[in-house]
């Protein structure tokens, strides 16, 4: 990996870009032909099917300027992943297309890299190509992954039932009071939390860690999933509409972290934020009732916690009742780009 840390210093010509930082990336890769071609090759393994997924990161959008660039590097490819896990499919490869407004920073260049090299470690993956360029506008990372899952094994998002138990893993609310906690440094006093809880809030923000511990118990017990990146009341509406059918859910039932239970208890309001804020990336599960305990125990056992959360109901649309068991009335039900 490039150490070029001089400050100030930019990087001028693609060549320099792709050559000096994003080719050890595609290291061990070898139909990414060193970044020297115009395409990658893949070849699945034996018996599998492709799953792709693109979702890109702006500045301004996903993060601000003064981020980390590990942390945006992370968030870049891991966003992708946890799609991915939700499938029931591991990744194998990745594109990568960068926008820059200007030319970038070595130093930057050098930590964003890095980044990436450290979560495609994590999650099994190699960078297989992409591209650069310049133009006006917010520095862009779109990333495309391409994972493999069994043949006809994948998990859709549509194909939730009735009587179906819903599921998430890990907490809920994290990364939305970690970013809360990002733009205003207070929050954190205000909820009362010990510097770890803070920082456990932050790092739910910045570095999301795809489920794919999860995807086997997935393949094997659900109906339906998705991972939750734009709040449960979004999505899960989504998994519904998808699937032609209602859900119903406790938000006493929601798991949440000792930093986000104690936020609550210090302002109630934030329980809109919990269910609507964004940014989980945990996953969303659909499983039959007869198949729950067994999805919990193999869940378990790879390391993965989940928690039932409701019910799927014959009909439309998404309740979920509050603490004081009346249906809940949000002002919004999740993120939205439009």
């Amino acid at each position: 990996m490039a150490d070029d840390r001089k400050e100030g210093e930019k990087v001028y010509g693609e060549e320099a870009i792709i050559q000096r930082y994003l080719a050890p990336l595609a290291a061990g890769f070898p139909g990414a032909f060193g970044l020297q071609d115009d395409c990658a090759l893949i070849s699945p393994p034996p018996g599998t099917e492709l799953v792709l997924k693109t979702d890109p990161v702006a500045e301004g959008v996903h993060f601000v300027a003064g981020d980390a660039p590990e942390d945006i590097a992370w968030k870049a490819l891991a966003v992708n992943v946890s799609d991915l896990a939700a499938k029931g499919a591991q990744p194998i490869a990745y594109l990568m297309a960068l926008s820059f407004p200007e030319a970038p920073a070595a130093a930057w260049l050098s930590r964003f890299a890095e980044g990436l090299q450290e979560a495609q470690k994590c999650f099994g993956c190699h960078l297989a190509g992409g591209d650069t360029d310049r133009r006006p506008g917010p520095l862009t990372v779109t990333i495309t992954v391409i994972g493999s899952v069994e043949q006809g094994r994948m998990v859709p998002r549509g194909a939730a039932r009735a009587g179906d138990a819903l599921f998430v893993s890990g907490t809920l609310g994290d990364a939305a009071l970690g970013l809360l906690q990002h733009n205003d440094e207070a929050r954190a006093q205000s909820w009362a939390l010990t510097l770890a809880e803070a920082e456990h809030l932050r790092i739910r923000y910045a570095r999301p860690q795809p489920r794919l511990a999860l995807a086997g118990a997935l393949r094997q017990h659900a109906h339906a999933a998705m991972d939750l990146s734009d709040g449960l009341a979004k999505d899960l509406g989504r998994l519904c509409a998808a699937s032609g059918c209602a859900a119903r859910v406790r938000f006493a039932t929601i798991p949440l972290s000792e930093a986000a239970a104690k936020a609550l208890a210090a302002d109630p309001a934030l329980t809109e934020r919990i269910v609507a804020g964004g940014d989980d990336y945990e996953i969303l599960a659909a499983v039959p009732a007869d198949k729950a305990r067994a999805f919990v125990a193999d869940a378990a056992a790879a390391g993965v916690p989940v928690a039932e959360i409701g019910r799927v109901k014959a009909g439309s649309g998404v309740t979920i009742d509050g603490a004081d068991g009346l249906p809940m009335s949000l002002s919004r039900t999740g993120w939205d780009h439009f």
